[in-house]
């Protein structure tokens, strides 16, 4: 008779919602690099040689989202707050991160993967990594590299450190450089290590591929980078095997880990500079080095779904595409990029690319896959990678400490597409690191606010880089989607009503609910 309360209490008291709603699919991200809204073929890209059936079919099959966005225009403050949940200019060291950065993340703070370890699932990120590594010193590239990733929730890691136009050239996997020498030790530095050692600058006749601005320092594989290194020969790669590497790890682990729920953060170098992509994809695009890294990038994501098909995952896992950032012709190098280009536009109907709070720094392709679960079609609900945490956390039953991921949302139903869903109703995009420059959409309304007083709106050109702007200016996506008509004399109180919202927001510290 004692336990009859206890049942009785059971039966009377549901479960909460989100321990009623409980589930444990797999979850792959697959996070390309500097791809534009209009760079696939299910979102507008009209070149005709520009295929991306495994992406389309993604899409096809899956749910496509026109208001799909990352939190920032550029790489690092994108993956913080991603893995955060946590918008970056919060924090002061999420700009661009140097070759010898020391960990952005550090050991405590709750994080997307950490979250789905307390779910139990096992949870790797191959890939471009970009986020720092090593104690306030940065990484000690002949030891242990640490804190790293296995530090904030991952079980397994195999990284391109940095990224790939800044040294070095290896592979870490877990703690370690990858097949490092002890007898070669590998160093990296800010300046130059003797004065013979081949640059850009003096040896660029050597170059197999040109840099434009910036990217003149030390040269691997004919390619000149930001940043000095010597040593580490052994466990230096090739460029035109990062792709094929990134695969042949992955699908090794997903096999490895089939038997239990597992998160694996697909981490692309692709579209990035330097592309150079895999000699059988040279000329596939007929648009330069970029257009063939597309159609790399697409072959990647047909390689890992045909894993999932093969080993009978796919029925269990979701599978969500998405980017970092919006696109950028000549980041740097001479790869043809602009002179290819020919009427193909990255960007799509959106002005701005990467490093623009325009919508084309930040509104990429961005889809959600799961046979048997999500319906197909195209949705127009505002939805962000910063809101993963939440929204997974939320699909696993995983209970989101209040003070953890501040600035994530649960939008896990508008992710699945169920009927009256409704994705975010206020989105912060910034452009690098702390106090730069904002973009602040709420429904039909988005404001710009440049600290710089000058905005980057530099695509297929770098004519319109940097061009001076007022401080603050509004405008009506609904009617305006290049955001070239500033409204905010003829609708002053939503301008100043946007205004207050978005300082509010960054002074609050925290922009998710409590409840």
């Amino acid at each position: 008779m004692r336990l009859l309360p206890a049942l009785l209490a059971a039966i009377l008291c549901p479960l909460s919602g989100q321990a009623a709603k409980a589930e444990k699919p797999n979850i792959i991200v697959i996070m390309a690099d500097d791809l534009g809204y209009w760079d696939i073929g299910c979102y507008g890209a009209k070149p005709k040689n520009l295929k991306t059936p495994h992406i389309d079919r993604l899409a096809a099959n899956g749910l496509r989202f026109t208001s799909g966005y990352c939190s920032a225009s550029t790489c690092t403050p994108t993956r913080f707050s991603f893995l955060t949940g946590k918008y970056a200019f919060r924090q002061k060291n999420t700009g661009i991160a140097p070759p010898n950065g020391p960990a952005i993340i550090q050991p405590g703070v709750e994080t997307l993967p950490s979250l789905l370890k307390r779910a139990g699932y096992a949870t790797a990120v191959i890939g471009k990594w970009h986020l720092g590594l090593g104690g306030p010193g940065g990484p000690d590239w002949n030891g242990d590299l640490k804190p790293g990733p296995l530090e904030i929730g991952f079980d397994h890691c195999f990284l391109l450190p940095t990224t790939n136009d800044r040294v070095p050239q290896v592979y870490v996997e877990n703690h370690r450089v990858k097949n490092l020498d002890p007898k070669d030790p590998l160093w990296v530095g800010r300046k130059k290590p003797s004065p013979d050692h081949p640059t850009g600058l003096t040896h660029r006749d050597t170059l197999k591929m040109d840099w434009s601005h910036g990217h003149n320092s030390t040269i691997h594989n004919g390619i000149s980078r930001i940043g000095f290194y010597t040593g580490g020969h052994a466990a230096r790669f090739r460029d035109e095997d990062l792709a094929d590497e990134w695969v042949k790890q992955s699908n090794q682990w997903i096999e490895a880990n089939k038997d239990n729920p597992f998160f694996l953060f697909f981490s692309s170098h692709d579209l990035h500079v330097p592309r150079m992509p895999h000699e059988r994809f040279h000329g596939t695009s007929a648009l330069g080095f970029r257009g063939d890294a597309i159609v790399q990038l697409d072959w990647c994501v047909g390689e890992i779904v045909k894993t999932l098909d093969r080993l009978k995952l796919s029925d269990n896992t979701l599978i969500v595409f998405c980017s970092d950032n919006g696109p950028v012709g000549d980041d740097g190098y001479k790869d043809g990029a602009l002179e290819k280009m020919d009427d193909h536009q990255p960007g799509g109907p959106f002005s701005g690319g990467k490093y623009s709070v325009l919508e084309g720094g930040t509104r990429t392709p961005f889809i959600t896959y799961w046979p048997g679960r999500i319906a197909p079609g195209i949705s127009d609900e505002i939805v962000c990678t910063i809101d993963f945490a939440s929204s997974f956390a939320s699909l696993t039953g995983v209970k989101l400490p209040i003070d953890a991921c501040p600035d994530s949302f649960d939008i896990m139903d508008a992710l699945l597409g169920k009927k009256g869903a409704k994705g975010r109703r206020h989105l912060i995009i910034q452009d690098n690191g702390k106090g730069g420059n904002y973009g602040f959409r709420a429904g039909k309304w988005k404001l710009q606010r440049h600290d710089s007083k000058r905005k980057r709106n530099a695509v297929v050109t770098n004519k319109l880089a940097n061009t001076p702007v007022p401080r603050f200016a509004l405008f009506d996506l609904s009617q305006d989607e290049q955001e070239e008509k500033n409204i905010a004399n003829a609708h002053p109180k939503a301008f100043e009503r946007m205004k207050q919202r978005l300082q509010k927001i960054i002074d609050s510290g925290r922009s998710r609910p409590v409840n």
